[in-house]
C-alpha cells in the first residue's frame, strides 16, 4: 500500500514551527486589525464636502446632506462635531468589550474570541459605504459602534495566548507584533489616498474589509489555543514549550481572579495609568493627523495620507528594535525586568511629551509637523519593551484581564480626545486651536511616565499563583532571566 500523501499544512509545519506560524499571523492580524480602524479616518476626508453653506440646495437625510459633485463622487455635508462623532463613536463599542475581551480569552481561549471579533468587523466594514448612503452619518456611527465592539477583544486576547505559547524571555519579542498595527495604519493611510484618487472613497471600504476576511480564513485554518491542542505540533517542539512555559502550556482551566488584589496592586494600576496616557495622545494622533495636515497645512489627499503613514512605519521599527534589544538583555541577566521595562517606558511616553512642546512652536511647518510627530511616534514603538508586556511580567495567568483594564480607561480617553478636539477646533481649525490640543497631549505623555518610574515593576506577583499551580509555580521574570538562555532549538 502506497504511502500516505502529506497535506500542505503538514508539509509547512515541518519548516515553518508552530510558534512561527502564530507570529505571523497575530502580525498580520493587528496590520488588519487597524486596517478596519483607521480606514476612517482618511476616508472621511473625501467623504466629506468642505465649506457648503447653502442649505436650500441641499437634500437632508438623518442629519446628513449628500451633494452629488460628479458620477464617481459623492460627498456628505457632515459638521466638525459629526465628523467627530463619527470618529469617537468606535469608541463607544471598544470600551465595552476590553475587560470582557481579556477575562474571555482566558476562559474560553484567544482562537475564538480574536478570530470572530475581526470577521464580524470586516463584514460591518464592507456595509459602511451603503449604510452612509442610506443612513447618513447616523448608520455610520452605528457601524463604527459595532466595529469598536468587535475589536475591543482583541488587544487583551494576545495576552492569553503569550502565556501559552511564549517562553518568558521571548515575550517582549512577541508583544511587539501587537505594534503591527502602526504598520497596518501606516499602509492604509497612502494606499486609501490612492484608492480615493484613482476609484473613489468608497474602495476604501471594500479593499479592507475583504483583506480582514482572507485573513480571518487562514487564522481558523491554522491557529489553537495551546500547544496540547496543535494537532500538527512536532514532539521536539510541544516538549521544549512545555519545558520552557512550564504547567501553562497545557493548563485547560482558567484560574479564579483575585479581584481585591488585582484592583489594589499598584504595578497593576502603573501599566493601567501609563498605557491609558499613550494610547490617548496616540488615538488622537490616529484621528486628527490627517485633519490637521488637511486644514492647517492645505496638502492633497495623497500627499496627506503618504505623510500621514510615517509616524507608523517608524512606531514599528522602534517596537521590533527595542523587544529585541530587552530580551537579550534579560537574557544576559545583566539589567533586572523592572530596570528594562522602566528605561523603555520613559524612553517611549516621557521623550514624546518634550516633543509635543516642540510642535506647540514648530507646527505650522509641514517639514517640522511631519519630522516631529515620526520621531514622536517612533519613540512611542519603544513600549513594547516597556509597559506593554509588563503584564505578562507581573501576573501571566491575568494578563489578559489586566490588559482589558488598562485598555478600558485607554478607550476611554480615545472617546474623549475626540470630543475634545471637536470642542477646541469647531468651524475654526487653525493652528492655533491646535496648539492647544498639542499642550494637553504633552501633558498626559508626562503623567504616564512619572506614574511609571514610581510605581511600575518587574517582579511576580505573589496573587498570581492559584491553588492548582502552587506545587509548580511559573518562574519569575526576575529570577529566570538571571539564569543561562536555554539554548535548545525547535
Amino acid at each position: 500500500m502506497a504511502p500516505r500523501e502529506k497535506g500542505l499544512l503538514t508539509k509547512l509545519n515541518e519548516k515553518i514551527t508552530c510558534v512561527q506560524t502564530l507570529n505571523i499571523m497575530v502580525f498580520f492580524g493587528f496590520m488588519v486589525n487597524y486596517m478596519l480602524r483607521v480606514n476612517m479616518t482618511i476616508a472621511i476626508v473625501a467623504m466629506v464636502q468642505d465649506n457648503v453653506t447653502s442649505v436650500a440646495d441641499n437634500i437632508t437625510e438623518l442629519n446628513s446632506t449628500v451633494i452629488q459633485t460628479d458620477v464617481s463622487s459623492t460627498k456628505f455635508q457632515w459638521d466638525t462635531y459629526q465628523k467627530n462623532q463619527i470618529h469617537g463613536s468606535f469608541f463607544w463599542g471598544y470600551v465595552l468589550t476590553e475587560l470582557p475581551g481579556g477575562r474571555l480569552a482566558e476562559v474560553i481561549g484567544p482562537k475564538k474570541v480574536f478570530g470572530y471579533s475581526l470577521l464580524i468587523a470586516s463584514i460591518v466594514t464592507l456595509f459602511t459605504p451603503v449604510t452612509a448612503y442610506l443612513s447618513g452619518y447616523i448608520g455610520v456611527i452605528i457601524l463604527r459602534i459595532i466595529i469598536g465592539f468587535m475589536l475591543g477583544v482583541t488587544f487583551p486576547a494576545m495576552q492569553p495566548i503569550a502565556s501559552k505559547w511564549i517562553p518568558p524571555k521571548d515575550r517582549t519579542k512577541f508583544v511587539s507584533n501587537m505594534m503591527a498595527s502602526s504598520l497596518g495604519a501606516a499602509i492604509t493611510l497612502p494606499i486609501s489616498g490612492l484608492l480615493i484618487d484613482y476609484f473613489n472613497w468608497e474602495s476604501v471600504f471594500y479593499v479592507t474589509g475583504v483583506l480582514g476576511l482572507v485573513w480571518v480564513a487562514i487564522w481558523f485554518l491554522v491557529m489553537f489555543d495551546s500547544p496540547s491542542q496543535h494537532p500538527r505540533i512536532t514532539t521536539t517542539e510541544r516538549e521544549y514549550l512545555e519545558k520552557s512555559i512550564g504547567v501553562e502550556s497545557t493548563n485547560r482551566k482558567p484560574h479564579k481572579v483575585p479581584w481585591v488584589r488585582l484592583f489594589t496592586s499598584k504595578p497593576v494600576w502603573a501599566i493601567i495609568i501609563t498605557h491609558a496616557a499613550s494610547v490617548f495622545c496616540y488615538f488622537t494622533f490616529v484621528n486628527q493627523l490627517p485633519t490637521y495636515m488637511k486644514h492647517v497645512l492645505s496638502l492633497d489627499i495623497k500627499k496627506n495620507g503618504v505623510l500621514s503613514s510615517f509616524p507608523y512605519i517608524g512606531k514599528y521599527v522602534m517596537a521590533l528594535v527595542t523587544s529585541y534589544i530587552a530580551d537579550y538583555v534579560r537574557g544576559t541577566g545583566k539589567m533586572s525586568t523592572t530596570a528594562i521595562r522602566k528605561i523603555f517606558t520613559t524612553l517611549a511616553v516621557g521623550l514624546p511629551g518634550i516633543l509635543m512642546i516642540a510642535q506647540v512652536y514648530l507646527g505650522y511647518s509641514t517639514i517640522w509637523t511631519v519630522s516631529i510627530f515620526t520621531l514622536a511616534l517612533t519613540l512611542n514603538g519603544a513600549v513594547t519593551a516597556g509597559y506593554l508586556g509588563n503584564g505578562l511580567d507581573i501576573a501571566p495567568n491575568f494578563s489578559g484581564t489586566i490588559f482589558g483594564m488598562a485598555n478600558t480607561l485607554s478607550s476611554i480617553g480615545g472617546f474623549v480626545s475626540t470630543y475634545i478636539v471637536a470642542d477646541l477646533t469647531y468651524q475654526n481649525e487653525t493652528y492655533e486651536r491646535f496648539q492647544i490640543v498639542f499642550w494637553i497631549l504633552a501633558a498626559t505623555y508626562f503623567v504616564g511616565a512619572l506614574t511609571y518610574l514610581l510605581f511600575g515593576t518587574g517582579k511576580l506577583q505573589d496573587w498570581n499563583s492559584s491553588d492548582e499551580i502552587t506545587k509548580k509555580p511559573l518562574p519569575d521574570a526576575e529570577l529566570a532571566e538571571k539564569e543561562p538562555l536555554n539554548k535548545q532549538t525547535v
